[in-house]
């Protein structure tokens, strides 16, 4: 925490307190119903409230106990401390005492010696609070008391009234709680007491000396002490210090002169303390030969404390001020010089005393000296208009006999609302914010400047008449807008309190629900357009004139006074109605828009209905200022039904929160899609959302809960590891500084979070602790691991990637350009070889960004480029890539990247591998084989080290696999990577018999599959491999099994129903029966085999879908059983797996199940187009489907690559417009840059090629004109799948040639062409 504004202190005599308790200094104030208690000035121990609203008038603190008393009207309320043993002090409430209706709202509290407190009103109480209270004394008074305090030792009291002339001296004649007795005698005064203060004894000798100082309204200080014990006057005046004589200016001409004066004492208790310690430390620095400036000053102290003075200090609002000190107080025969002067000094800058002379102007003043170094010296100045200072100095500054330019400093203001805070409004910038409490009352805050600790001053004060519903500042704060329900005022706030310059009532359908500054296209500061828009979409349009160059000198009244006046009405153009209607957090952007009214303007409010329709809307003005226009940018279907609340940034990020207040997603405008969503615990209720941006545009979240912040920020969209788009960095809990629930919260232009609670503001800056459990699992550089900035720590998480970051580096391979990989690996591996720890690296390892964006030939989606694939002559001279692997993993074992954290490296030693394996096999292997083998590399060495978060590849490497045309390479690699001895469950892992296209094959691998999990246990059970055999048809097969698995005791029955045959009805009711048999025993795998026994596909299908959940399974036994071109293949692909693509949003799902239909223009389609849309369900999709993870930038590879594969495909692109397609590859481009990829955006629009569009439409009597003419490369492979429809099996691209070989032979140079189809 950064600074706090505890609360606006009560304007009452005793509102403030303090006191030294075992080793701790307390200071203590009351504000409203509050108690604030601190340690210093920014350590808040705790803050306590009292039950009602009734405000606080007095507070009291125990120096021996460490209670605290405080009072309101009606009651006094005691608290004692508990656990300082354990470093968590607190205080509880130990009692009530209640209070005389009859008796005024003020009160005195004073306490005594073993916990005895005394209340003064129109009477003097004395309780005993040891263990229960107990009034142990009791007399009334003839008129209010005003101030009544005990003496140190608890012997006498001193008390006067509210005018009074007269001091009355009450000593204690008796102690106990059954017989205590006090008498008084009279300290008279000429004119009214205003303050007396006991003085605290310095020695033992001292604590029965009893001394009192009077201050009177004739400026006057009186030294009373018991100079005669014998007299019946217990206290005989010593002597006088007359403050008017004391502060002179020295020019006999001044003109400035003021009456005021104020006083504090400093005890000679602590000022000899604090002496000592100033003076050990001096010592200190002359043995360390180092030289002290103020060596006079420090000489001129240690002559004042010879004699362990009391310090009396007299001032005026004009820096004047005079010091005195007063020997041997107390003496009967007092001397000349037991009274001298120790400073007068001209010029004191204390800011603080330079107002006027109103009441509420005046202020208290209280001193005491703590173990502090820079300021062991404390002055509290207690101002009535609801400020208390804390300031501070050494004495040796104070008191030096020199001109000094600051004597004394100040660490800390506190201020603020005396009632709970209700909303927190800031200005666009930032710079300013309104703090509104619930009875109208408004207190304006601007930033601090020159680096002080106040992280906010208080400008001015506002005191509204009506109900504020809405506000708006102006030009950081110096104008206010308050919308009422049916009026709008405009307030000028640059002297305070703030004045109300214009006021317009209004008469409008439905109550406002929001108000919105409209942006204008040239920066106007004059004049400004202000609307409201009501619940039945009106709304209307305001002018305000304000006066140019405010901003810069608030203090001069400008001859054009500012102006509010009536512009327009208008309607909003929609047909649903409004739920909630709030303007854009602009989050430090400028509110200007362009000149053209579009899509690509500037939003400036979200609406959102009960349906959780999101609108995003603009507006502008026309030219001659009389109308206004509104336009929706964006339209989002949410599907979270009653939101409770929503907020939005200025980089259309909009927060939503559910109707039970507990869930949270946050929604991308521009794209439409989710990017985060997260459930919170009913006792978790979000009440706040603001947004705050860094300089380079990334979000910030701030989630309000009832007594904590979380802070969300943006993270890097992870495709391949599904990660997180955006992660809590910070919590913030205010329990342990107030139990008040928060009451709203707002980010300040410097990144500052201000959170209101109670009637408090909290300060929070931008510092971030590593080590706290919010951000220990976010993956941070090492090097990071000080205390990183906010905004520093976001630009790491979301900020650009360096080229070797290995998201990058899979980026790069997906995309294609496995050259440009094994060159960052290369440019890595010179990087590191004379790289030490502290180093920087470039994150472009030398590199140029170049290389990203030339175009390479490519046709049908594979790269043309022989140097890559074939080898160069330059590149003879270049390390080999296991090579250049081996000395990057050893290498980054011994050293830390800067860039990467340590999970980070980790994964990047994993890539190099891939990649190197890749590079290895790339001759003999297509792109899509390629990507298929690094990602499924990856998954392996991941699932070797630690546990996978899923469960195999994704279906984005199965579609890689899919439309490969090196299978027969991918299949004995993968089953190399098992050691040929493949179960099910690692084909599975492998998506195996999805991607597979010859069914030959398939069934060879599925056959060698029922081998392996037949021997895959020493007893080699027939159950385990009954499943594939009958898949395969292949019953004989299993019989034999059966034939000698002599230990299973189901040997014989089975091998007597194997026998049969299942042609006939009675042995397929047989089968049946089993098979519904084994489902009850929860035997699936088994009941499915049974199913496929007596013929029926279906039922086992159902029963891997449905009881196994295992999708490949059912397709490969369907695929097994009858083929690609069977009725039950087909069926499940329709009714299951497009439909749960479409639910989930898996478009690599889609297109690979419409491929494997035949409907390849849908399968094409559905890269860009909502799945949903092109299928015949009524079923709305699942949140899930509206995530970010369902558009992979991927797929705008594998949608180039399909486009020009086949004629369908061709026509299917030909039904995507222009536009759609341009958004797709727009949004693309932003998800690689919201990947920290962005040269690969660069290169997507840099190289992108739309089709050409057909000049004419043609009629129904002409042929479609030819889809390869879209094409502005022709090309002789672009397979015809129109004329000639081929079967699913048939109908993968380039399957007109023969299957491929078995064993791969190396190309010669002439049958180049041959291997690409020519």
């Amino acid at each position: 925490m950064r600074a706090i504004l505890p609360g606006k202190p009560q304007a009452r005599l005793q509102a403030l307190c303090t006191t030294e308790w075992e080793g701790l200094r307390l200071v203590v104030y009351i504000s409203g119903n509050g108690l604030m208690i601190f340690s210093g000035p920014h350590d808040l121990v705790q803050t306590i409230y009292h039950e009602d609203d009734e405000g606080l008038v007095a507070v009291a603190i125990d120096e021996h106990s460490g209670k605290i008393a405080t009072a309101n009207s009606y009651e006094v309320l005691i608290y004692r401390p508990y656990g300082k043993e354990d470093g968590l002090l607190k205080w509880s409430l130990q009692c009530t005492i209640p209070r005389s209706p009859q008796e005024p709202a003020d009160v005195t509290l004073s306490w005594g010696t073993d916990g005895e407190l005394l209340i003064g009103s129109t009477s003097l109480r004395l309780f005993q609070t040891a263990n229960e209270e107990l009034e142990i004394w009791r007399r009334a008074l003839s008129k209010p008391t005003r101030i009544a305090e005990f003496s140190c030792d608890a012997d006498l009291i001193a008390s006067t009234g509210h005018y009074d002339r007269l001091v009355k001296l009450w000593r204690r004649q008796s102690y106990g709680a059954d017989d205590t007795r006090f008498d008084f005698s009279y300290l008279p005064h000429p004119t009214a007491v205003t303050a007396i203060h006991w003085r605290r004894p310095h020695t033992r000798v001292q604590a029965s000396e009893h001394v009192l100082y009077s201050v009177c309204a004739d400026y006057k200080i009186r030294i009373w002490a018991a100079m005669d014990q014998h007299r019946v006057q217990g206290l005989q005046l010593w002597a006088e210090i007359d403050m008017q004589d004391s502060v002179q200016p020295r020019q006999l001409n001044s003109k400035v002169h003021s009456q005021d004066r104020f006083a504090f004492i400093i005890d000679s208790q602590d000022f000899s303390r604090t002496t000592a310690a100033i003076l050990k430390e001096a010592a200190k620095l002359q043995a360390a030969n180092v030289e002290s400036k103020e060596q006079h000053a420090l000489e001129h102290l240690a002559e004042i404390a010879k004699s362990n003075p009391e310090i009396c200090v007299v001032l005026d609002r004009h820096g004047h001020m005079s010091a005195w000190g007063l020997e041997n107080v107390g003496c009967k025969a007092r001397k000349p010089t037991d009274i001298f002067n120790v400073a007068h000094v001209e010029n004191f800058d204390v800011g603080f005393l330079n107002s006027a002379g109103h009441i509420d102007h005046n202020t208290i003043l209280a001193s005491f000296c703590r173990s502090q170094p820079d300021a062991p010296f404390v002055l509290l100045a207690h101002h009535l208009d609801g400020r208390i200072e804390w300031l501070g100095c050494r004495l040796d500054e104070l008191f030096a006999p020199f001109p000094q330019q600051k004597r004394i400093r100040q660490k800390i203001l506190w201020t603020g609302h005396d009632g709970p805070i209700k909303r927190i409004v800031r200005s666009a910038s930032g710079k300013a914010v309104m703090s509104r409490t619930n009875d109208n009352e408004a207190l304006i805050w601007t930033q601090g400047f020159g680096g002080s600790d106040l992280g906010l001053t208080r400008r001015c004060s506002l005191r509204c008449p009506e109900h504020i519903h809405r506000s708006w500042l102006l030009q950081e704060g110096n104008f206010a807008v308050n919308l009422h329900h049916a009026s709008i005022s405009l307030w000028d706030a640059r002297l305070s309190p703030a004045t109300q310059v214009g006021h317009v009532p209004f008469d409008i359908e439905g109550h406002p629900i929001c108000l919105v500054q409209l942006p204008k296209p040239h920066l106007d500061i004059k004049t400004i357009h202000i609307a409201t828009i009501t619940s039945k979409k009106s709304g209307i349009l305001w002018e305000i004139q304000l006066p140019e160059g405010s901003d810069y000198q608030p203090e001069v009244r400008r001859p054009s006074p500012p102006s509010l006046k009536y512009v327009c009405a208008f309607e909003l153009d929609i047909d649903d109605n409004i739920a909630f209607m709030l303007p854009i957090d602009p989050a430090g952007s400028a509110m200007w828009t362009s000149s053209s009214l579009d899509t690509f303007s500037k939003d400036i409010a979200i609406s959102y209905s009960q349906d959780g329709r999101l609108r995003a809307w603009t507006a502008a003005i026309d030219s001659d200022e009389t109308a206004v226009k509104w336009l929706v940018t964006s339209t989002v279907e949410t599907g979270i039904k009653d939101p409770s609340l929503a907020s939005a940034s200025s980089i259309r990020k909009t927060a939503l929160v559910d109707g039970s207040m507990t869930g949270l997603t946050i929604w991308d405008m521009r794209s439409g899609q989710l990017e985060h969503s997260v459930q919170y615990t009913e006792l978790e209720l979000i009440r706040d959302l603001d947004w705050s941006s860094t300089p380079d545009d990334q979000a910030i979240l701030a989630v309000g809960f009832p007594h904590q912040v979380v802070m969300l920020a943006q993270m890097r969209y992870d495709y391949l590891n599904a990660g997180a788009a955006w992660a809590p960095i910070r919590s913030i809990n205010i329990k342990d500084s107030t139990p008040h629930p928060i009451g709203d919260s707002t980010w300040l232009g410097s990144g500052n979070l201000l959170i209101g609670s109670g009637n408090q503001l909290f300060i929070y800056d931008k510092s971030v602790d590593p080590s706290n459990n919010t951000i220990s699992g976010l993956a941070l550089p090492e090097h990071k691991h000080g205390k990183p900035d906010l905004f520093d720590l976001i630009t790491i998480l979301n900020g650009p990637l360096p080229l070797f970051h290995p998201q990058f580096i899979s980026q790069c391979i997906l995309a294609g350009k496995v050259d440009q990989a094994q060159k960052i690996l290369q440019g890595l591996c010179k990087a590191l070889k004379f790289f030490t720890d502290g180093d920087t690296l470039d994150n472009f390892v030398s590199l140029s960004p170049d290389i990203f964006t030339v175009e390479a030939q490519t046709l049908n989606g594979g790269t043309l480029d022989y140097r890559a694939r074939y080898g160069d002559a330059d590149d003879e001279t270049k390390p080999h890539i296991e090579e250049v692997a081996a000395s990057l993993n050893e290498t980054l074992s011994q050293l830390s990247i800067p860039q990467l954290s340590s999970q980070e490296q980790m994964h990047l030693a994993d890539m190099i591998d891939c990649v190197s394996t890749v590079i290895k096999h790339q001759r003999s292997m297509d792109e899509n084989a390629t990507r298929y083998l690094l990602f499924f590399r990856q998954h392996m060495i991941r699932k070797s080290q630690t546990p996978p978060k899923r469960a195999g590849i994704t279906h984005r490497e199965i579609a890689w696999a899919y439309h490969s045309d090196s299978q027969d390479i991918l299949v004995d690699l993968t089953s190399r990577q098992f050691q040929n001895r493949m179960l099910w469950a690692d084909a599975r892992d492998c998506g195996l018999f999805m991607w597979i296209n010859d069914v030959n094959a398939l069934r060879a691998q599925l056959e060698t599959i029922a081998r392996n999990e037949y021997a895959k246990t020493d007893e080699k059970n027939p159950i385990d491999c009954s499943l594939y055999y009958l898949a395969l048809r292949k019953k004989n097969v299993l019989v034999g099994l059966w034939r000698m698995a002599a230990w299973n005791r189901e040997q014989a029955s089975t091998q007597r129903l194997l026998s049969n045959n299942f042609q006939e009805a009675r042995w397929k009711t047989a089968a049946l029966k089993n098979a519904y048999a084994l489902l009850g025993k929860r035997r699936f795998e088994y009941a499915a085999a049974f199913f496929l026994l007596a013929g029926n596909l279906q039922d086992a299908v159902n029963v891997c879908l449905h009881h196994i959940r295992d999708l490949q399974l059912a397709v490969a036994i369907a695929r097994v059983y009858e083929g690609d071109d069977g009725s039950v293949l087909r069926l499940l692909l329709t009714d299951k797996v497009l439909p749960q693509a479409a639910l989930e949003g898996d478009r690599w799902l889609a297109t690979w199940a419409f491929w494997m239909l035949g409907k390849r223009d849908l399968a094409l389609r559905c890269l860009i187009s909502p799945i949903h849309t092109l299928l015949d369900t009524l079923k709305s999709p699942k949140m899930q489907a509206r995530s970010y993870l369902a558009n992979d930038p991927a797929l705008v590879v594998l949608y180039k690559q399909l486009r020009g594969r086949t004629l369908q495909t061709l026509k299917g692109a030909s039904r995507i417009s222009p536009k759609e397609e341009w958004d797709f590859v727009i949004q693309n481009a932003r998800l690689y840059d919201r990947m920290g990829c962005d040269l690969l955006a660069l290169d997507l629009v840099r190289n992108w090629e739309f089709l050409l569009q057909p000049k004419e439409v043609p009629s129904q009597t002409q042929r479609p004109p030819d889809p390869r003419k879209m094409l502005r490369r022709r090309s002789s492979l672009v397979v015809d799948d129109l004329s000639n429809p081929k079967s699913p099996t048939g109908m993968k691209a380039g399957l007109g040639k023969p299957p491929p070989q078995k064993v791969f032979e190396e190309p010669e140079a002439n049958s180049l062409l041959d291997n690409f189809g020519f």
